[in-house]
């Protein structure tokens, strides 16, 4: 028979929970602070759902009214430099962060301090989608960020801030501040793939972060017991070993105690914790209707959670200990609403027997899209160099040297640089050799990373918004993106807009073009055409060393998230690179002429560029090809092409990846837009068929374009425009 042994976790799981001795021993400042804090909060909660009712919310008003208890207990007594994130359900937690910032110390039996006003006005205003709002309305109920403040942005996708706060955190482990990060989601998160992939990332790492999962019991209408095995959701913690703690969240005292705990491993360098919170949503998911009027709560469940109140618990206490008397009690209270309904007059005017919005503070319809990047003005007076006038000496270097080469230079110009991906920090800089070196000369900067594309994103992302580092990530090959695809597009491409351009997003993502590598389907994506319409990014490709190094010498100076795209068809071919000089910039924005002519305008870009080159060398076409460099629609150089375009009046647009993902798709629309009157004949495009290259070598060679597809179309465009010429057959 089988030798069997018990296993036990490698981290400590407590369920936690307070005694008499416990309150009576409470300090009366911390139950203060935490009653008015709540009672702020609630009335606050109260308005919005008011609002909500009278239909002067736009969109959804996900009321926190119940869980108090949880978001106070635990940010009441936060380092000013500590962070927290937050879900769609994040008004408490984004207050409670924002008041403790104003008004620490808060006494219920006072007057309320003159900063929490304009705090609770500015954050109405935010729900409403008004102009005073911390995001100038961009941002709404869901997204409420205060970076003065360390609240670091609440969040619409379920889950998906996990992953940024994890960068915050790493930010404060890198800086040696002590300080830690918070990142507060619901029951329903907790099987999202990014949340696990994030506490193995930060327990493998050692991040100061706490994962916060306020168990509220219901994913809208599902019930955790539906939803997982064991309905003890702290539990994930010790899995990846991370020590948990399992709490009454309608108990604030309780939450603030083990916290305290938590605290105390994570600013002592022992990584991240986790604390479920046992709390309850008095009404519905959306707006002012209890769950019990959609079926799925009773009314009696619903009476015997709000006999739990959280207000009233440290309230009661409080009056026993006689640190409060009921009056006081109530005046506060009182007051408290008083003070929203004075928030809330601001807001709206008189329309016959109703309210509404006061017009002037709508924000201006102009302010649309604004922000989405920035304007770059961070590149202004930087030095810049193109091959064809560089007057210094050259030196010849590979591509995939000249890569390694300016990593090098920044690093050790720049130490805010960190970089991370899968096997970057082993097989001599990873899998194609371009972060050679780096790990040995740069430790604490290189980040080999878990395969985990999703919980690295983010992290990233929270690193680049939290401003004091700049990160670089690698994906292995661009189909990985779609992992990742929630950190890369709705966060890290939408933060600056989102949270009304208030804060910059300084990331550099590298990835390759792999086609004809064999390596299928999966792995053989040309990214530019999903990120070319995705707001927020930028896009740059060289198709030399000297460019790649200006290149990237621009994005890891930009302050806006940049997609890096190489080519393993370009890795290993030689080019010039000035021999002293790898701190010069290609301006974002700026297209090469790579060969000028007459007959016809070719537009491409990456390894592309080459194969256009020697396809009009084999036709004999006077045509001049472009490379474009900058891809996206911001940063298109229309001042080259369309001087170009007026001078051949055709043009043809190659790439080298599918058809049904074709970055040409976007552009050919853009110039007919634009030069319509300038084109003797519609825009051609040169691409690869619909499918993606698949295994088979013969199908993933038909599958892309190269030289004889370009021959091929230039053939057809010259045929269009009245001179044909002749396509020999290989």
């Amino acid at each position: 028979m089988a030798d069997r042994t018990e296993l036990s976790p490698a981290a400590p799981w407590i369920q936690l929970s307070t005694t008499k001795a416990d309150w009576a021993a409470a300090d009366p400042k911390l139950l203060g602070d935490l009653l008015t804090q709540m009672s702020l909060i609630r009335a606050f909660e109260e308005t919005v759902l008011e609002f909500a009712g009278e239909g002067l919310v736009h969109g959804p008003a996900h009321s926190s009214i119940g869980q108090e208890g949880g978001a106070a207990g635990s940010i009441v007594g936060l380092r000013p430099g500590d962070h927290v994130n937050g879900s769609h359900r994040g008004h408490h937690q984004f207050l409670a962060k924002a008041l403790s910032y104003v008004a620490p110390g808060l006494d219920p039996k006072a007057a309320f301090p003159a900063p929490i006003e304009p705090l609770l006005y500015r954050s109405l205003a935010e729900i409403c989608g008004l102009e005073p709002g911390f995001g100038h309305g961009r941002g709404g109920s869901m997204h409420l960020r205060w970076g003065e403040a360390g609240a670091i942005g609440t969040n619409a996708i379920v889950g998906g801030g996990v992953p940024l706060a994890a960068g915050a955190a790493m930010a404060h482990k890198l800086a040696g501040t002590g300080d830690v990060a918070l990142s507060y989601f619901g029951d329903g998160a907790v099987n999202i793939g990014a949340v696990l992939e994030t506490m193995n990332l930060a327990a493998a790492w050692n991040l100061p972060l706490l994962f916060f999962i306020e168990n509220n019991g219901y994913a809208v209408a599902t019930t955790v017991e539906e939803a997982t095995r064991d309905p003890r959701l702290s539990g994930r913690g010790p899995a990846f070993g991370i020590p948990s703690w399992r709490v009454d969240g309608m108990d604030p005292l309780a939450v603030h105690l083990a916290t305290q705990e938590a605290l105390a491993v994570m600013r002592s360098g022992q990584g991240p914790a986790v604390i479920e919170a046992e709390v309850y949503r008095y009404f519905h998911q959306n707006g002012p209707l209890p769950g019990s009027a959609f079926g799925y709560r009773t009314k009696e469940e619903e009476a015997a959670w709000r006999a739990r109140d959280p207000i009233m618990r440290v309230a009661r206490a409080m009056i026993a200990r006689k640190l409060l008397t009921q009056g006081q009690f109530d005046d506060m209270t009182e007051r408290c609403k008083a003070l929203m309904t004075e928030v809330g007059t601001r807001l709206v005017e008189p329309q016959d027997n109703r309210r509404r919005i006061k017009p002037s503070l709508w924000p201006d319809t102009g302010f649309v899209d604004q922000g989405i990047r920035g304007d770059l003005s961070e590149l202004s007076g930087a030095h810049s160099a193109e091959a064809d006038a560089f007057a210094g000496p050259l030196v010849e270097r590979k591509f995939v040297d000249a890569i390694a080469d300016v990593l090098h230079r920044r690093f050790e110009t720049d130490e805010r640089l960190v970089i991370m991906g899968e096997d970057i920090h082993k097989l001599k800089g990873g899998t194609n050799g371009a972060t050679r070196g780096l790990a040995a000369a740069y430790p604490g900067r290189v980040f080999g990373t878990p395969i985990s594309e999703g919980a690295f994103a983010g992290l990233a992302g929270g690193i680049a918004m939290d401003g004091r580092y700049r990160p670089i990530v690698e994906f292995m090959y661009p189909d990985f993106m779609w992992v990742a695809a929630d950190q890369v597009f709705n966060q890290i491409g939408k933060a600056r807009h989102m949270f009304g351009a208030d804060v910059d997003v300084p990331l550099v993502l590298r990835t390759k073009i792999a086609m004809g590598t064999g390596y299928g389907s999966q792995h053989s994506l040309d990214p530019a055409g999903m990120f070319a319409t995705s707001p927020g990014w930028r896009i740059v490709a060289a198709s030399t060393p000297f460019d790649y190094v200006g290149l990237m010498n621009a994005a890891l100076a930009c302050n806006d998230p940049v997609l890096v795209i190489e080519h393993v068809d370009l890795y290993q071919t030689q080019g010039t690179i000035p021999a002293g000089d790898l701190d010069y910039i290609i301006p974002l924005g700026k297209a090469r002429v790579a060969r000028p002519g007459r007959e016809l305008t070719i537009l491409t870009y990456s390894a592309m560029v080459h194969r256009c080159l020697e396809a009009v060398e084999r036709l004999g076409v006077d045509a001049e090809i472009i490379d474009l460099r900058s891809l996206d629609r911001a940063s298109l150089d229309w001042e080259t092409i369309g001087a170009s375009l007026m001078k051949t009046n055709n043009v043809v647009v190659c790439e080298q990846g599918s058809s049904s993902t074709a970055y040409g798709i976007l552009l050919a629309d853009e110039i007919q837009r634009r030069y319509m009157d300038w084109l003797d004949q519609p825009v051609q495009r040169v691409s690869g068929k619909v499918a993606s290259p698949t295994i088979s070598k013969v199908l993933e060679r038909a599958a892309f374009a190269g030289t004889e597809e370009v021959m091929a179309g230039l053939a057809l465009a010259m045929a269009a425009k009245g001179t044909p010429i002749t396509v020999a057959a290989e």
